[in-house]
């Protein structure tokens, strides 16, 4: 029954992707469709428009698997191996350390956001 549940809530975040990318295709917006959908997500949820309660479990599944959708932007560098030619090959202790404080900000902004998060439940 849980995974009919997160599949449920999977479909409800697919939703907003999609309708963010129909309203781009439609006013022709210079955003991506899945910026604007994630923007209407928030604005939904930061209204209570849509509870938080119906893609939490859903969401919770997504950033369990969030470090697998890098991968193929880093897979994507090896087909410019002639920019690593040289003094190129620089770009690769930048990238890797680029990309290990990008995951540590992220994880200190995601830490943060649950510590938060349950200090404000336990005050209500």
């Amino acid at each position: 029954m849980k995974v009919i549940y997160i599949l449920l809530q999977l479909i409800a975040i697919t939703g907003f992707y999609l309708l963010g990318e129909a309203l781009q295709d439609f006013f022709n917006i210079p955003l991506p469709g899945s910026i604007i959908g994630f923007l209407l997500l928030f604005v939904a949820l930061l209204l209570k428009i849509y509870p938080l309660e119906w893609i939490d479990s859903g969401a919770h599944f997504l950033l369990a698997f969030l470090s697998l959708f890098f991968i193929p932007a880093t897979v994507g560098i090896v087909e410019y191996g002639e920019l690593f030619s040289g003094k190129g090959i620089l770009l690769i202790p930048i990238v890797m350390a680029s990309t290990f404080l990008a995951m540590a900000a992220s994880g200190w902004v995601s830490q943060f956001a649950a510590k938060a998060s349950a200090e404000r439940k336990e005050r209500s």
